[in-house]
């Protein structure tokens, strides 16, 4: 009895094994390289954001929530959602980053960061529905 429980669920297995469902054969492989559906050529981030340290990766946080929260209040104060007024490049948020924030200590930004956080869910409602509409959301 043992023995025939042994060599169905051995059976078992080996049928698992060999009927794998055919989603298993997508290429689920992770890249770094990121495709956008909505404003596919949106600027990428400045080279040093990209090439900081992990240790210091709280300064990128910060520029990329100054970016988000200038775009979102920029779309919702002149009501367009176009590409360039969503994804403009990043120099003003990196302006405000080297004037305001650079040499900040670290709290000060992780601080600063959940300011420009607010500022972003504030806008973020308004800004959906003018983006939505204009089907860039």
């Amino acid at each position: 009895m043992r023995q025939a429980r042994c060599t169905l669920v051995l059976a078992a297995l080996v049928l698992g094994l060999t009927a794998a469902p055919t989603f298993a054969e997508r290429n689920l492989v992770p890249t770094l390289e990121r495709r956008f559906t909505v404003c596919p050529d949106r600027p990428a981030e400045p080279v040093w954001m990209q090439e900081i340290p992990l240790r210091q990766a709280y300064q990128r946080v910060l520029v990329q929530d100054i970016y988000r929260a200038q775009n979102l209040e920029r779309v919702v104060e002149i009501g367009n959602c176009d590409c360039t007024t969503r994804f403009p490049s990043w120099d003003a948020a990196e302006a405000v980053f080297r004037e305001s924030y650079a040499s900040d200590e670290r709290w000060e930004m992780l601080e600063a960061s959940d300011g420009y956080n607010r500022r972003a869910n504030a806008a973020r409602t308004a800004a959906k529905a003018i983006c939505d509409a204009a089907g860039n959301w």
